[in-house]
């Protein structure tokens, strides 16, 4: 894995071993970026189950004015440290090792342009913080949240409905984006 444009681009990156995680590919992340490129310059990034923190960095790379990265899992937050020196990006990203409720009510006072929520599968995460999120207002007026899911998750999509308003689907073999924003 790697920075794929920007001031770090090429920059690889360190990855988790086994399979509590799952790095988003290059192609999907590629693909995920040229969509928002118009918002990540000056943005305040969220990316609320970081893993690697691949997400959070590749938008500094790209513009983004600051970063928090939060994962729960003390060798996430290792390598999430080890890839922010790599990057040299050791100003613009707060890193925090907690559970994404306690990372989101640590964050309730901060708005945020971008959110990325890349959960575990098979669990009602996403929706969660997505709720708490907009209950809390944290994101910004023009902001966006882009959920990753898989192929077999499809029906919890439409329980984003309920919090927030479902801008885009997009699909990539097994990978669905979906990117929202508030309710208008």
């Amino acid at each position: 894995m790697r920075i794929i444009s920007g001031i770090a681009r090429g920059t690889k990156l360190e990855t988790l071993e086994g399979l509590d995680t799952r790095p988003t590919l290059d192609r999907v992340k590629e693909s995920l970026f040229s969509i928002i490129q118009a918002e990540i310059y000056e943005a305040n990034v969220l990316d609320l189950f970081s893993g690697s923190g691949a997400l959070a960095l590749e938008s500094i790379s790209r513009g983004a004015k600051k970063a928090v990265s939060c994962d729960s899992s003390r060798k996430a937050i290792e390598i999430i440290r080890q890839n922010v020196k790599k990057t040299h990006f050791e100003d613009k990203v707060k890193i925090i090792n907690k559970d994404y409720k306690k990372c989101l009510e640590e964050l309730e006072n901060e708005k945020f342009d971008i959110i990325f929520l890349d959960p575990p599968y098979k669990t009602n995460f996403g929706i969660e913080a997505t709720k708490i999120i907009i209950e809390k207002e944290m994101l910004s007026d023009e902001g966006i949240i882009i959920f990753e899911t898989d192929k077999r998750e499809e029906e919890y999509i439409e329980e984003f409905d309920k919090y927030a308003s479902i801008k885009d689907l997009r699909k990539y073999g097994r990978v669905t984006l979906v990117f929202l924003s508030r309710e208008e």
